[in-house]
Formats: C-alpha cells, structure tokens, sequence
C-alpha cells in the first residue's frame, strides 16, 4: 500500500495540475499510474477552469476512482493554503482493497433514506467496509438524517470527510466524481478488505472544565435542569471554581460535551460529543445547545482556544497506532481553524507531520467536518478530522 501527497501555489490550473502530476510521479518513481483511488482539493480560485484540473488528472493517474471538492484552503503534505490558489492531491495504491465510488444527487435521499439496503448498496457497504470517505455540497446533502442511518445500517464503519466550503449559495460549489464535475449532493468511496486499516481521529479543539452533570430535564435543545437544579445555576457554580485566567477561554464561546456513552464511570477526551451553547434564560435558568439532548444524558461544559485545540489535537494525536505508520492520511480542517484560531498557518497538518512523520497527507478546509466519536458518525464544527491508511 503506498499513497503520495502534493500541493500546488500555482495561480494557472493548468499549472497547477502539471506541478502536481511531477510531483506525485517524482515521489512515486513511475508507480503513479497504477493509482487506485485519487483525492483532489482546490480552491474557488481554480473553479472556473475545474473540468481542465479534472482532465489533466485523469489522463495522466487513470485512478480507479476519483472524488474532491472546491474548498475555502487546502492542505498539502507540509503546508496549509488559505485565502489564496491551491490545490492539494492524495493518491494511493491499494493492492487487495476495494474501491466503491458514489454519487447521490439531491433529488435521490428522499428514496434513499427510506430504504436501508438501497442506501448500503449504493455506498458499497458490507461486513468488510472499513471506512466510507465522503464530500459534499452542503445545501444538498442531509447529513443530519444520513449519519444516524449509516450508523443503524453499517455499524463500526466511519465516516470521515467533510462539506465544500467554496460557496455561499446552492450551486456554486464544485464537486469531482470520478471524471465528471458536479455542483450538488454527497461523493465518496467506500473502501472494503481484509488487507486494510482506516484509524481515524477527531480532535474536537475543547477542553472540559467542572463536573459531569446528568440532565434531569429537557426538551428538544434546552436544558432546563442538571441534578435537579436549573441547568443556569449548575453553570454558574462550574464557572466561579474556574482559575480567573481561564474563564478568559470564554471569550471565545461556550461548550457542552455530551456523553456518547452512559456506562462509563469516568469520562475522557473522546468520549463527549461537543456542541454550542446558544443562549440561557435567566428567567427560566435554561441552557439552549447546538444539538437535541434528553433527559438522563451525561455532560460536561467545555472551552476552546488555540491553546485547547493545540493541546487536545496533540493528545489524540499521541494516541495513533505506529506499528506500522499510516501509509496516507485525509485531513479535514473546519475553516474556523488555520490562522483564524491560531494566527499563524499550517498548524493542523504541522502537528500532523510530527506525530506522522512518514506518512503522506492532504486535505482541505471544510465547511463541516465528517468524523466518529467514540464509534458513532457526526458532523462537527471546529473540528480536525483524521482518516489513516496503513496495510493489516
């Protein structure tokens, strides 16, 4: 098994894809074109004159299958490309797996969602499924329906990837689906065998703070009470036993991490789904979150700044099997990240190479990440999300 990552800064996509093709062939040795699978990033910069980036890949790798997306950056082997010409290829070889495409335009959920082994049989999914890697149009896609039925249909097989974000109207981003171009709906491949090992890794960017709680009562989004007490008050007292410095973390917002799993009798990194707090009711001392909860789910409030996501994306990190190191990685980077949350670039795919040293990476900058927590699908914001490749 053997992938090879590029990265291009050139302004012509014509360029572009040349710089690209010599450099997956230089790294390859000649290997290039027996490629199976190719992931293709690229910004709006390069949408016009994306059917030539498209073209010049296919011609020159043929992959087996081939998906992408027009994103705000991308993310190349060694260096992250925002607000400016990019794009960033993986390619990989993958003796022994199968390689599954898909495409589902918007105007096939509603039939899809509604039958359990269509939806199977369109993703390729079956007992030796490893991981499904998808990219969407996010006015187009409903991952909110999608990831539960995924989970329910397809149990243990994750799903890591992550919106287009090149756009801000239905239409105007571009997808790649193996050698046509399209502007709606969810890409992907499904990667199934015995011979493969997909890890992946969410960091999330959070840090918890105070006790769990259990939510004694609730209705839709709203927390009313934890432990018996209004939900405003048990947050107050978790706020005032925080050091004064770090209640300056919530200048940058507040969290709440919702227990995947109840049967635990301690609670770590990963093991919460983290979501917003929209706003709280003094009058009612209700919190309002980003996300449905129910009574008798564990929480634990949570903060995030660079310093956070630096700290929790190096712990998951340190936590990657390397025996042996992955062969290749995706990553999936929320837009809210790069310099915006660390003011300098490259962060994310920095921290990468070091606890990865070896192992070919790219990706993109996305508008909703794709990823497991604690082994069931969700789609994140704020998020850095892993998929890892490595032979059995």
């Amino acid at each position: 098994m053997r992938f090879h990552a590029a990265v291009s800064e050139a302004e012509s996509t014509s360029d572009a894809a040349d710089e690209l093709i010599a450099a997956i062939g230089a790294d390859a040795g000649g290997d290039q074109a027996r490629a199976d699978v190719a992931f293709v990033f690229f910004t709006a910069h390069h949408a016009d004159e994306a059917e030539t980036l498209l073209e010049r890949i296919q011609s020159s790798l043929g992959p087996q299958a081939l998906i992408g997306c027009s994103g705000e950056g991308v993310i190349g082997p060694d260096r992250e490309i925002e607000r400016a010409p990019g794009v960033a290829m993986l390619v990989g070889r993958l003796p022994g797996v199968n390689v599954h495409p898909f495409h589902i335009p918007r105007d096939e959920w509603r039939d899809l969602i509604g039958d359990p082994e269509g939806l199977k049989e369109r993703f390729g999914a079956g007992e030796e499924t490893r991981a499904i890697v998808a990219m969407g149009d996010p006015f187009t896609t409903p991952t909110n329906q999608l990831l539960p039925l995924i989970d329910k249909h397809c149990p243990g097989v994750p799903v890591i990837g992550g919106m287009a974000s090149a756009a801000r109207a239905p239409g105007e981003n571009v997808i790649f689906y193996n050698d046509a171009t399209v502007n709606e709906g969810l890409v992907g491949v499904s990667l199934s065998g015995p011979k493969l090992v997909v890890e992946t890794v969410v960091s999330q960017g959070c840090r918890p703070f105070g006790p769990t709680f259990v939510i004694t009562k609730s209705k839709d989004n709203v927390i009313q009470t934890l432990g018996g007490r209004p939900a405003l008050q048990a947050l107050r007292e978790a706020l005032m036993k925080m050091p004064e410095p770090e209640r300056q973390l919530l200048q940058n917002g507040l969290f709440v991490g919702r227990a995947i799993s109840e049967y635990k009798d301690q609670f770590k990194r990963g093991d919460f789904l983290v979501r917003n707090v929209m706003s709280v009711d003094n009058d009612s001392g209700a919190v309002s979150v980003g996300d449905y909860v129910r009574t008798g789910q564990t929480i634990r409030f949570h903060v995030r700044d660079a310093a956070t996501a630096t700290e929790d994306l190096g712990e998951m990190l340190a936590g990657v099997d390397r025996s042996p190191a992955p062969a290749g990685a995706l990553l999936f980077s929320c837009n809210g990240r790069g310099t915006r949350l660390f003011g300098r670039p490259s962060h994310d795919v920095q921290a990468a190479n070091r606890a990865m040293p070896r192992t070919a990476i790219a990706g993109f900058f996305a508008a909703g990440e794709l990823g497991p927590v604690a082994g069931q699908n969700f789609i994140h914001g704020h998020t850095a999300s892993f998929a890892l490749f490595r032979s059995r």
